[in-house]
């Protein structure tokens, strides 16, 4: 672990939190020895209940190296990725996460990372949301349109 990177990383979160942009987290994405992007949590400042700081510093480093697949890069948080931003991490390839504190730190603060895994663990007829499931078939036209295409982008 790189501490210069992780100490960027609990900057922004602290920094950034008060400024009121939103709660403690930040991260930095690095490539090659080198800070490629920097996220802060930013979901109350914008409205949007996605832009954790993992994921701002995600699409961050996408639009700056102009891919989607961040494979040789590095993701350095100040605190352990909660189940939205640890599948982020996947969907973007990296392969390598440094954190900080735990998400029972994070819960420990009121965040509700721990409801949220749990709830990813029962069925889904058995979930708090409602989730009901129609029209397969039609559905499935997309996919049988997606695996004839010669000319996508795989990903």
């Amino acid at each position: 672990m790189d501490e210069n990177f992780m100490a960027e990383a609990i900057r922004l979160s602290i920094d950034k939190m008060g400024a009121g942009e939103g709660g403690p987290f930040g991260a930095v994405v690095v490539r090659n020895g080198k800070i490629v992007s920097r996220g802060w949590n930013l979901v109350t400042s914008t409205n949007d209940p996605t832009a954790h700081a993992e994921i701002v510093a995600i699409r961050r480093a996408c639009r700056e190296l102009d891919t989607f697949w961040l494979g040789d890069c590095e993701l350095y948080v100040n605190c352990e990725p909660c189940p939205m931003c640890l599948a982020a991490v996947y969907w973007a390839g990296i392969r390598k996460i440094y954190f900080g504190a735990l998400r029972r730190d994070a819960a420990d603060a009121g965040f509700g990372d721990a409801y949220i895994a749990a709830e990813l663990e029962r069925p889904a007829a058995e979930r708090d949301m409602q989730v009901e499931q129609g029209m397969r078939e039609n559905a499935l036209e997309a996919f049988a349109i997606w695996d004839k295409m010669e000319d996508k982008v795989e990903y």
